[in-house]
């Protein structure tokens, strides 16, 4: 479980540190506008300084290679709390090896306002037997993408070191025992992290008719924009194993109806919903229900995790609300689903929900013990006078919670109240 804990300081809506342990399932639940999404995004904000490489230099000349978000991706001042120039904002990550030993790291990312760009202002790294700090030392002067001068300190020794960051881990060779254990910590970085998922809260509505794509993509997309072209893929150049585990999931979560694929030829294809009572009906996905339509690319994704599980990296799937357009009665049963895939591979989740069937159901498996509750942390974020907290909720064996803000999830018992009251107060006007 690499990616064990992380925190943040000075980013987006949250001033002060905030720190988040990851369960196998991490469940955010909050208000509207309280900071849920900048709280779960930030590991795949983490992530872009990871994925190193441009287009042109071979490594990425900024920290975050924020681009890689998409084409509504945000600035290094978005990410600034009060989006000031000149400020930083820090992150620590805490990852755990295969023999369980834990590495600490600690990046500070600094806004140079004249640059119009960032630089890595402190990089740390603790490991298990050794440990490595730098800071940025804008007094030596140093032009915008040359390496940068830090100073370093390695248990009792201190240089001074330039250093050109790859991303927010640094790039050097190891040819001296300090760069040498710079060299280890940018391994263990980059290495450690977990695959980052992220399934954003508005899925793409399928097309009737797909072109045949050239290859296999590895996940569903931020709005499942690649769902069906796995499940085509699978089809015609595959032995339709992910249709097959589709099918079976969907039995469990839209009973009733199966998926198939249809060939038009000329590289054309369509997917559409059967009806297992009457084979005669067929809904092409384009004419869905919005709820199926939403759910679509969580369940191809489950299905893709079943057939090829990828056990040679952990993965950390970042998921805003599930249960979008979904009946309530159908929250209980995305839980359901979440939980399910924790048991079969090493794939985590990162969930942001507005749902208080989603948790319920959680806590019912938990009290049932078929779910550990120690696999599972919960947070909720509250947000006042422009700045946000994430305080976590701990959670009993028998699914009892140990704190809950006042106010969350009573809107139906309150607005109960509130219509006894108004028929109270009419039946006894009609009395009069």
């Amino acid at each position: 479980m690499p990616l064990s804990r992380f925190t943040v300081q000075n980013y987006r809506c949250f001033p002060d540190e905030q720190e988040v342990e990851l369960g196998k399932i991490t469940v955010v639940l909050g208000r509207n506008n309280s900071g849920k999404s900048a709280l779960v995004r930030a590991p795949l904000v983490m992530s872009t300084g990871l994925l190193t490489g441009n287009r042109s230099s071979g490594h990425s000349i900024q920290p975050l290679d924020l681009e890689r978000l998409g084409d509504d991706a945000p600035s290094f001042q978005d990410l600034v709390h009060g989006q000031r120039p000149h400020q930083r904002v820090t992150f620590t990550m805490d990852l755990v090896d295969r023999e369980g030993a834990e590495n600490h790291f600690k990046v500070s990312l600094q806004d140079v306002d004249e640059w119009h760009a960032q630089v890595v202002e402190r990089f740390s790294w603790s490991g298990q037997d050794e440990s490595v700090d730098l800071r940025w030392r804008p007094d030596e002067p140093s032009p915008w993408g040359n390496p940068q001068w830090y100073e370093v300190r390695r248990e009792d020794e201190v240089s001074v070191e330039r250093v050109r960051f790859h991303g927010i881990s640094p790039g050097v060779q190891p040819d001296t025992e300090v760069r040498k254990s710079l060299w280890e910590a940018r391994i263990s970085l980059n290495e450690g992290f977990d695959e980052i998922r992220y399934i954003g809260p508005f899925r793409k509505r399928p097309d009737r008719l797909r072109r045949l794509p050239s290859g296999a993509p590895r996940t569903v997309g931020a709005t499942g924009e690649d769902a069906l072209d796995i499940l085509a893929n699978d089809a015609v150049r595959g032995q339709g194993k992910i249709l097959r585990a589709l099918n079976r999931v969907l039995a469990e979560n839209i009973p009733g109806w199966e998926a198939s694929i249809t060939d038009h030829g000329i590289g054309m294809y369509s997917v559409h919903l059967t009806s297992l009572h009457d084979p005669s009906v067929q809904v092409s996905l384009g004419d869905a229900g919005t709820g199926v339509v939403q759910m679509l690319p969580l369940l191809v994704q489950r299905a893709m995790d079943e057939v090829d599980p990828r056990s040679y990296h952990d993965v950390l799937e970042i998921v805003e609300e599930p249960e979008l357009h979904l009946h309530p009665s159908a929250h209980a049963d995305v839980a359901d689903l979440f939980l399910s895939a924790i048991r079969r591979r090493r794939t985590r989740f990162l969930i942001e929900t507005h749902s208080e069937t989603f948790l319920l159901r959680i806590r019912r498996r938990i009290a049932e013990g078929s779910v550990d509750p120690d696999d599972i942390s919960l947070y909720f974020v509250e947000h006042a006078d422009g700045s946000a907290s994430a305080r976590r909720i701990g959670i009993d064996r028998l699914g009892n919670l140990d704190y809950w803000p006042s106010g969350a999830f009573t809107e139906d018992f309150e607005e109960t109240r509130a219509l006894a009251r108004a028929q109270s107060g009419r039946l006894a006007s009609d009395d009069r």
